[in-house]
């Protein structure tokens, strides 16, 4: 038998050890409650919320979106320095950005090789490496 929605995006909050408040689980509900992953922006969550009847404003999507990759649920993936999408996927892997219609998707891992990275300046290190690969159709 499998979770529910409202189970599986309470265990969810519980992984990253939010307190779920109705405005978490709603949103975790439409991030994670169907098991899927999905790649997300502050506003097409907050349109999802709306259409799905959930009181919440744009803000309120931001700072919520912003604790769920605070407590490692999720990760930021910015493209172009300016536009933010939220994954819930959080093994490493590169994505597809589709410039027509402004989407992320994964991109397969296995097919992704870097053979080599440059030396991290002195007194840093390398954090994490993201791989956005622009797709235009022809």
């Amino acid at each position: 038998m499998g979770l529910t929605a409202e189970k599986r995006s309470a265990d969810w909050l519980a992984q990253g050890g939010l307190r779920p408040t109705r405005q978490r689980l709603a949103l975790a509900g439409l991030l994670v409650g169907d098991g899927e992953d999905r790649h997300v922006t502050a506003e097409g969550l907050f349109a999802a919320a709306s259409d799905a009847g959930e009181k919440v404003s744009l803000a309120t999507v931001y700072n919520t979106l912003r604790a769920f990759c605070e407590a490692g649920l999720m990760s930021e993936v910015v493209v172009d320095g300016s536009k933010s999408y939220f994954d819930t996927r959080m093994d490493d892997h590169p994505h597809f950005f589709w410039e027509d219609s402004a989407t992320l998707t994964d991109a397969p891992k296995d097919e992704l090789k870097i053979t080599g990275l440059p030396m991290a300046p002195d007194g840093t290190e390398i954090a994490k490496v993201d791989v956005v690969i622009r797709l235009r159709r022809k």
